[in-house]
Protein backbone atom coordinates (compact mmCIF):
# COMPACT_ATOMS: atom_id res chain seq x y z
CA UNK A 1 0.00 0.00 0.00
CA UNK A 2 2.54 2.26 1.09
CA UNK A 3 4.44 1.63 -2.28
CA UNK A 4 0.96 2.48 -4.23
CA UNK A 5 1.18 5.62 -2.55
CA UNK A 6 4.81 6.46 -3.57
CA UNK A 7 4.05 6.03 -6.91
CA UNK A 8 0.94 7.59 -7.29
CA UNK A 9 2.96 10.58 -5.73
CA UNK A 10 5.48 10.52 -7.91
CA UNK A 11 3.74 10.71 -10.94
CA UNK A 12 2.22 13.71 -9.70
CA UNK A 13 2.02 16.96 -12.01
CA UNK A 14 3.57 19.80 -10.56
CA UNK A 15 1.15 22.84 -11.54
CA UNK A 16 2.58 25.73 -13.78
CA UNK A 17 1.41 28.95 -13.48
CA UNK A 18 1.00 31.71 -16.05
CA UNK A 19 4.47 33.33 -15.00
CA UNK A 20 6.28 30.17 -15.02
CA UNK A 21 6.88 29.94 -11.49
CA UNK A 22 6.25 27.06 -9.76
CA UNK A 23 2.35 27.26 -7.65
CA UNK A 24 1.82 27.10 -4.34
CA UNK A 25 -0.78 24.72 -3.25
CA UNK A 26 -2.60 23.37 -0.18
CA UNK A 27 -0.79 19.90 -0.99
CA UNK A 28 2.77 21.05 -0.28
CA UNK A 29 2.71 20.35 3.41
CA UNK A 30 1.23 16.85 2.37
CA UNK A 31 4.22 16.10 -0.01
CA UNK A 32 7.22 16.89 1.99
CA UNK A 33 5.61 14.74 4.89
CA UNK A 34 5.21 12.05 1.94
CA UNK A 35 8.96 12.50 0.71
CA UNK A 36 10.67 12.06 3.99
CA UNK A 37 8.37 8.90 4.77
CA UNK A 38 9.43 7.63 1.14
CA UNK A 39 13.29 8.28 2.25
CA UNK A 40 12.88 6.49 5.63
CA UNK A 41 11.71 3.65 3.89
CA UNK A 42 14.05 3.57 1.31
CA UNK A 43 16.68 3.32 3.79
CA UNK A 44 14.90 0.56 5.72
CA UNK A 45 14.57 -1.58 2.37
CA UNK A 46 17.83 -1.34 1.17
CA UNK A 47 19.15 -2.16 -2.51
CA UNK A 48 17.43 -5.71 -2.57
CA UNK A 49 13.82 -4.17 -2.06
CA UNK A 50 14.96 -1.33 -3.79
CA UNK A 51 15.68 -3.43 -7.24
CA UNK A 52 12.93 -5.28 -6.87
CA UNK A 53 10.41 -1.91 -6.75
CA UNK A 54 12.33 -0.95 -10.05
CA UNK A 55 11.23 -4.47 -11.40
CA UNK A 56 7.88 -4.57 -10.44
CA UNK A 57 7.49 -0.58 -12.05
CA UNK A 58 9.14 -2.36 -14.98
CA UNK A 59 6.52 -4.98 -15.33
CA UNK A 60 3.41 -2.70 -14.37
CA UNK A 61 4.27 0.10 -16.47
CA UNK A 62 2.34 1.14 -19.64
CA UNK A 63 1.72 -0.22 -22.62
CA UNK A 64 3.19 1.51 -25.32
CA UNK A 65 0.35 -0.12 -28.05
CA UNK A 66 -2.36 1.57 -25.56
CA UNK A 67 -0.43 4.70 -24.52
CA UNK A 68 -2.97 7.69 -24.71
CA UNK A 69 -2.39 11.35 -24.97
CA UNK A 70 -3.62 13.22 -22.04
CA UNK A 71 -4.61 16.90 -21.68
CA UNK A 72 -5.05 18.42 -18.51
CA UNK A 73 -3.16 17.83 -14.86
CA UNK A 74 -3.11 14.86 -13.02
CA UNK A 75 -5.91 12.75 -11.77
CA UNK A 76 -8.39 14.97 -14.31
CA UNK A 77 -11.32 13.65 -15.95
CA UNK A 78 -11.54 11.26 -18.98
CA UNK A 79 -12.61 14.18 -21.21
CA UNK A 80 -8.93 15.22 -22.06
CA UNK A 81 -7.70 11.49 -23.20
CA UNK A 82 -7.26 10.92 -26.29
CA UNK A 83 -6.41 7.14 -27.59
CA UNK A 84 -3.71 6.49 -30.33
CA UNK A 85 -5.79 4.19 -31.56
CA UNK A 86 -7.88 6.35 -32.78
CA UNK A 87 -5.28 8.47 -34.42
CA UNK A 88 -3.81 5.37 -36.29
CA UNK A 89 -7.58 4.88 -37.82
CA UNK A 90 -8.13 8.07 -39.07
CA UNK A 91 -4.89 8.15 -40.68
CA UNK A 92 -5.85 4.95 -42.74
CA UNK A 93 -9.00 6.44 -42.81
CA UNK A 94 -7.38 9.24 -44.98
CA UNK A 95 -5.04 7.45 -46.63
CA UNK A 96 -7.38 5.07 -48.32
CA UNK A 97 -10.32 7.91 -48.65
CA UNK A 98 -6.80 9.74 -50.66
CA UNK A 99 -6.01 6.37 -52.90
CA UNK A 100 -9.57 5.92 -53.91
CA UNK A 101 -9.83 9.43 -55.19
CA UNK A 102 -6.56 8.84 -57.11
CA UNK A 103 -7.81 5.79 -58.78
CA UNK A 104 -11.31 7.47 -59.15
CA UNK A 105 -9.36 10.35 -60.86
CA UNK A 106 -7.33 7.99 -62.98
CA UNK A 107 -10.17 5.74 -64.08
CA UNK A 108 -11.97 9.31 -65.03
CA UNK A 109 -9.14 9.91 -67.17
CA UNK A 110 -8.88 6.63 -69.25
CA UNK A 111 -12.72 7.20 -70.08
CA UNK A 112 -12.29 11.15 -71.50
CA UNK A 113 -9.64 9.77 -73.58
CA UNK A 114 -11.34 6.59 -74.55
CA UNK A 115 -14.36 8.99 -75.30
CA UNK A 116 -12.16 11.53 -77.26
CA UNK A 117 -10.84 8.78 -79.26
CA UNK A 118 -14.39 7.48 -80.49
CA UNK A 119 -15.36 11.11 -81.08
CA UNK A 120 -12.31 11.23 -83.50
CA UNK A 121 -12.96 8.17 -84.98
CA UNK A 122 -16.38 8.29 -85.69
CA UNK A 123 -15.76 12.11 -87.30
CA UNK A 124 -13.13 11.10 -89.51
CA UNK A 125 -15.15 7.90 -90.65
CA UNK A 126 -17.82 9.75 -91.67
CA UNK A 127 -16.37 11.87 -93.54
CA UNK A 128 -14.26 9.08 -95.26
CA UNK A 129 -17.67 7.45 -95.81
CA UNK A 130 -19.11 10.56 -96.89
CA UNK A 131 -15.99 11.11 -99.95
CA UNK A 132 -16.35 7.31 -100.78
CA UNK A 133 -19.98 7.54 -101.54
CA UNK A 134 -19.47 10.78 -103.51
CA UNK A 135 -16.58 9.40 -105.72
CA UNK A 136 -18.78 6.23 -106.21
CA UNK A 137 -21.62 8.57 -107.91
CA UNK A 138 -19.26 10.97 -109.24
CA UNK A 139 -20.10 14.09 -107.22
CA UNK A 140 -16.63 14.86 -105.53
CA UNK A 141 -13.08 14.47 -107.11
CA UNK A 142 -10.51 12.76 -106.47
CA UNK A 143 -6.52 13.21 -106.03
CA UNK A 144 -4.90 10.79 -108.72
CA UNK A 145 -1.51 9.94 -109.76
CA UNK A 146 -1.69 8.21 -113.12
CA UNK A 147 1.83 6.82 -113.25
CA UNK A 148 1.31 5.36 -110.15
CA UNK A 149 -2.07 4.03 -110.00
CA UNK A 150 -0.57 2.20 -113.44
CA UNK A 151 1.91 0.51 -111.69
CA UNK A 152 -0.16 -0.98 -108.80
CA UNK A 153 -2.58 -2.24 -111.33
CA UNK A 154 0.48 -3.96 -113.08
CA UNK A 155 1.26 -5.46 -109.84
CA UNK A 156 -2.30 -6.58 -109.19
CA UNK A 157 -2.67 -8.61 -112.59
CA UNK A 158 1.61 -9.80 -112.28
CA UNK A 159 0.59 -11.71 -108.51
CA UNK A 160 -2.91 -12.87 -110.09
CA UNK A 161 -0.33 -15.01 -112.66
CA UNK A 162 1.70 -15.55 -110.21
CA UNK A 163 -0.25 -17.18 -107.78
CA UNK A 164 -2.06 -19.28 -110.96
CA UNK A 165 2.12 -20.64 -111.49
CA UNK A 166 2.68 -21.28 -108.09
CA UNK A 167 -0.46 -23.91 -108.08
CA UNK A 168 0.50 -25.58 -110.92
CA UNK A 169 3.85 -26.17 -109.49
CA UNK A 170 2.43 -27.61 -106.09
CA UNK A 171 0.20 -29.99 -108.63
CA UNK A 172 2.80 -30.32 -110.09
CA UNK A 173 4.76 -31.12 -107.33
CA UNK A 174 2.24 -33.53 -105.57
CA UNK A 175 1.19 -35.69 -108.85
CA UNK A 176 5.34 -36.43 -109.09
CA UNK A 177 5.86 -36.92 -105.63
CA UNK A 178 3.01 -39.55 -105.98
CA UNK A 179 4.63 -41.29 -109.08
CA UNK A 180 7.98 -41.39 -107.38
CA UNK A 181 5.78 -43.62 -104.76
CA UNK A 182 4.33 -45.41 -107.06
CA UNK A 183 7.70 -46.21 -108.56
CA UNK A 184 9.63 -47.22 -105.51
CA UNK A 185 6.67 -49.00 -103.97
CA UNK A 186 7.25 -50.88 -107.77
CA UNK A 187 10.45 -51.74 -107.45
CA UNK A 188 10.47 -53.37 -104.35
CA UNK A 189 7.95 -55.52 -105.23
CA UNK A 190 9.79 -56.43 -108.73
CA UNK A 191 12.73 -57.01 -106.72
CA UNK A 192 10.63 -59.76 -104.42
CA UNK A 193 9.11 -61.49 -107.34
CA UNK A 194 12.89 -62.07 -108.64
CA UNK A 195 13.61 -63.80 -105.36
CA UNK A 196 10.72 -65.58 -105.61
CA UNK A 197 10.63 -66.54 -109.47
CA UNK A 198 13.60 -68.13 -110.36
CA UNK A 199 12.66 -68.41 -113.99
CA UNK A 200 12.05 -64.71 -114.16
CA UNK A 201 14.67 -63.74 -111.62
CA UNK A 202 16.56 -61.61 -114.45
CA UNK A 203 13.73 -59.85 -116.19
CA UNK A 204 12.25 -58.96 -112.52
CA UNK A 205 16.33 -58.11 -111.42
CA UNK A 206 16.20 -55.54 -114.47
CA UNK A 207 12.78 -53.71 -114.11
CA UNK A 208 13.61 -53.72 -110.13
CA UNK A 209 16.97 -51.68 -110.68
CA UNK A 210 15.30 -49.86 -113.48
CA UNK A 211 12.57 -48.42 -111.24
CA UNK A 212 15.22 -47.84 -108.12
CA UNK A 213 17.08 -45.69 -110.53
CA UNK A 214 13.78 -43.73 -111.51
CA UNK A 215 12.99 -43.46 -108.03
CA UNK A 216 16.29 -41.56 -107.13
CA UNK A 217 16.04 -39.45 -110.19
CA UNK A 218 12.52 -38.12 -109.01
CA UNK A 219 13.64 -38.04 -105.69
CA UNK A 220 16.44 -35.41 -107.14
CA UNK A 221 14.27 -33.31 -109.10
CA UNK A 222 10.92 -33.56 -106.68
CA UNK A 223 14.27 -31.24 -104.77
CA UNK A 224 14.47 -28.47 -107.38
CA UNK A 225 10.46 -28.61 -107.84
CA UNK A 226 10.08 -27.87 -103.99
CA UNK A 227 13.25 -24.92 -103.81
CA UNK A 228 11.37 -23.25 -107.13
CA UNK A 229 8.01 -23.83 -105.34
CA UNK A 230 9.11 -22.37 -102.27
CA UNK A 231 11.00 -19.77 -103.84
CA UNK A 232 7.73 -18.65 -105.62
CA UNK A 233 5.61 -18.72 -102.70
CA UNK A 234 7.56 -16.15 -100.81
CA UNK A 235 7.52 -14.01 -103.65
CA UNK A 236 3.93 -13.79 -103.87
CA UNK A 237 2.95 -14.15 -100.51
CA UNK A 238 5.48 -12.35 -98.54
CA UNK A 239 7.34 -10.11 -100.87
CA UNK A 240 4.34 -8.75 -103.41
CA UNK A 241 1.91 -9.19 -100.52
CA UNK A 242 3.76 -6.40 -98.44
CA UNK A 243 3.61 -4.26 -101.08
CA UNK A 244 0.35 -4.51 -101.42
CA UNK A 245 -0.36 -3.74 -97.73
CA UNK A 246 1.77 -0.65 -98.07
CA UNK A 247 -0.06 0.00 -101.17
CA UNK A 248 -3.70 -0.21 -99.15
CA UNK A 249 -2.45 1.97 -96.71
CA UNK A 250 -1.28 4.62 -99.06
CA UNK A 251 -5.05 4.17 -101.10
CA UNK A 252 -6.84 4.69 -97.44
CA UNK A 253 -4.82 8.16 -96.71
CA UNK A 254 -5.37 9.21 -100.12
CA UNK A 255 -9.25 9.07 -99.39
CA UNK A 256 -8.86 10.54 -95.78
CA UNK A 257 -6.80 13.67 -97.71
CA UNK A 258 -9.42 13.84 -100.17
CA UNK A 259 -12.35 13.97 -97.56
CA UNK A 260 -10.44 16.63 -95.41
CA UNK A 261 -9.77 18.63 -98.59
CA UNK A 262 -13.40 18.47 -99.43
CA UNK A 263 -14.09 19.74 -96.31
CA UNK A 264 -12.00 22.50 -96.35
CA UNK A 265 -13.26 23.86 -99.23
CA UNK A 266 -16.77 23.55 -98.61
CA UNK A 267 -15.70 26.39 -95.21
CA UNK A 268 -13.84 28.36 -97.67
CA UNK A 269 -16.43 29.03 -99.80
CA UNK A 270 -19.19 29.65 -96.73
CA UNK A 271 -19.33 32.76 -94.57
CA UNK A 272 -16.69 34.42 -92.67
CA UNK A 273 -17.78 34.73 -89.22
CA UNK A 274 -15.33 33.95 -86.12
CA UNK A 275 -16.95 30.56 -85.65
CA UNK A 276 -16.58 29.83 -89.50
CA UNK A 277 -13.14 31.24 -89.24
CA UNK A 278 -12.18 29.03 -86.33
CA UNK A 279 -13.37 25.92 -87.84
CA UNK A 280 -11.73 27.25 -91.14
CA UNK A 281 -8.29 26.79 -89.05
CA UNK A 282 -8.95 23.66 -87.66
CA UNK A 283 -10.03 21.92 -90.63
CA UNK A 284 -6.63 23.63 -92.33
CA UNK A 285 -4.61 21.83 -89.59
CA UNK A 286 -6.18 18.58 -90.59
CA UNK A 287 -5.61 18.86 -94.06
CA UNK A 288 -2.51 19.89 -93.66
CA UNK A 289 -1.78 16.65 -91.46
CA UNK A 290 -3.68 14.46 -93.86
CA UNK A 291 -1.30 15.66 -96.80
CA UNK A 292 1.92 15.32 -94.94
CA UNK A 293 0.44 11.34 -94.10
CA UNK A 294 -0.48 10.69 -97.73
CA UNK A 295 2.76 12.14 -99.30
CA UNK A 296 4.64 9.89 -97.41
CA UNK A 297 2.59 7.06 -98.08
CA UNK A 298 2.85 7.89 -101.76
CA UNK A 299 7.05 8.15 -101.52
CA UNK A 300 6.66 4.54 -99.86
CA UNK A 301 4.49 2.63 -102.15
CA UNK A 302 6.96 4.18 -104.84
CA UNK A 303 9.94 3.06 -103.34
CA UNK A 304 8.72 -0.24 -102.64
CA UNK A 305 7.12 -0.72 -106.16
CA UNK A 306 10.73 -0.07 -107.07
CA UNK A 307 12.34 -2.41 -105.05
CA UNK A 308 9.82 -5.49 -105.60
CA UNK A 309 10.46 -4.92 -109.56
CA UNK A 310 14.40 -5.37 -109.18
CA UNK A 311 13.94 -8.58 -106.80
CA UNK A 312 11.52 -10.19 -109.20
CA UNK A 313 13.74 -9.98 -111.90
CA UNK A 314 16.25 -11.76 -110.23
CA UNK A 315 14.08 -14.46 -108.25
CA UNK A 316 12.70 -15.55 -111.50
CA UNK A 317 16.01 -15.29 -113.58
CA UNK A 318 17.38 -17.82 -111.30
CA UNK A 319 14.30 -20.21 -110.77
CA UNK A 320 13.13 -20.16 -114.47
CA UNK A 321 16.38 -21.13 -114.80
CA UNK A 322 16.45 -24.18 -112.01
CA UNK A 323 13.59 -25.29 -113.21
CA UNK A 324 14.84 -25.63 -116.86
CA UNK A 325 17.86 -27.55 -116.26
CA UNK A 326 16.63 -29.99 -113.64
CA UNK A 327 13.43 -30.62 -116.08
CA UNK A 328 15.86 -31.24 -118.93
CA UNK A 329 18.00 -33.71 -117.43
CA UNK A 330 15.02 -35.76 -115.45
CA UNK A 331 13.77 -36.31 -118.93
CA UNK A 332 17.01 -36.95 -120.87
CA UNK A 333 17.95 -39.61 -118.35
CA UNK A 334 20.93 -37.54 -117.47
CA UNK A 335 21.37 -38.39 -113.65
CA UNK A 336 24.74 -36.49 -113.41
CA UNK A 337 23.25 -33.24 -115.34
CA UNK A 338 20.47 -33.57 -112.69
CA UNK A 339 22.93 -33.66 -109.38
CA UNK A 340 25.19 -30.64 -110.87
CA UNK A 341 22.23 -28.42 -111.33
CA UNK A 342 21.73 -28.69 -107.56
CA UNK A 343 24.82 -28.23 -106.64
CA UNK A 344 25.13 -25.31 -108.97
CA UNK A 345 22.18 -23.64 -107.32
CA UNK A 346 23.21 -24.78 -103.12
CA UNK A 347 19.97 -27.38 -102.98
CA UNK A 348 20.55 -30.24 -100.22
CA UNK A 349 18.43 -32.88 -100.36
CA UNK A 350 16.59 -34.47 -97.92
CA UNK A 351 17.80 -37.95 -96.65
CA UNK A 352 15.29 -40.59 -97.57
CA UNK A 353 13.30 -41.12 -94.35
CA UNK A 354 14.47 -38.17 -92.50
CA UNK A 355 10.79 -36.84 -91.88
CA UNK A 356 10.08 -40.22 -90.06
CA UNK A 357 10.94 -40.57 -86.15
CA UNK A 358 13.40 -43.15 -84.77
CA UNK A 359 12.62 -45.93 -82.51
CA UNK A 360 13.26 -44.60 -79.70
CA UNK A 361 10.33 -41.90 -80.53
CA UNK A 362 7.78 -44.65 -81.94
CA UNK A 363 5.08 -44.82 -79.47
Amino acid sequence: MTDGMLSKTATMEIPINRNGDAGTLAEDDGLEQVAKLQWSLDEKVGSSGGTRDLQQVMVSGPNLNETSIVSGGYGGTNEGIIPTSSIKGSSMQHSSSGSSMTAEEASRGVAVEKLDFVKKWSLNTYKCTKQMISERFGRGSRTVDLELEAQIDVLRDTKKKYENVLRLARALNNHFYSMVQTQHALGDTFADLSQKSPELRDEFGYNAETQKLLCKNGETLLGAVNFFVSSINTLVNKTMEDTLMTIKMYEAARLEFDAYRTDLEELSVGPRDAVTMARIDAAQEQYQIHKDKYERLRSDVTIKLKFLDENKVKVMHKQLLLFHNAISAYFAGNQQQLEQTLKQFNIKLRPTGADKPSWLEEP
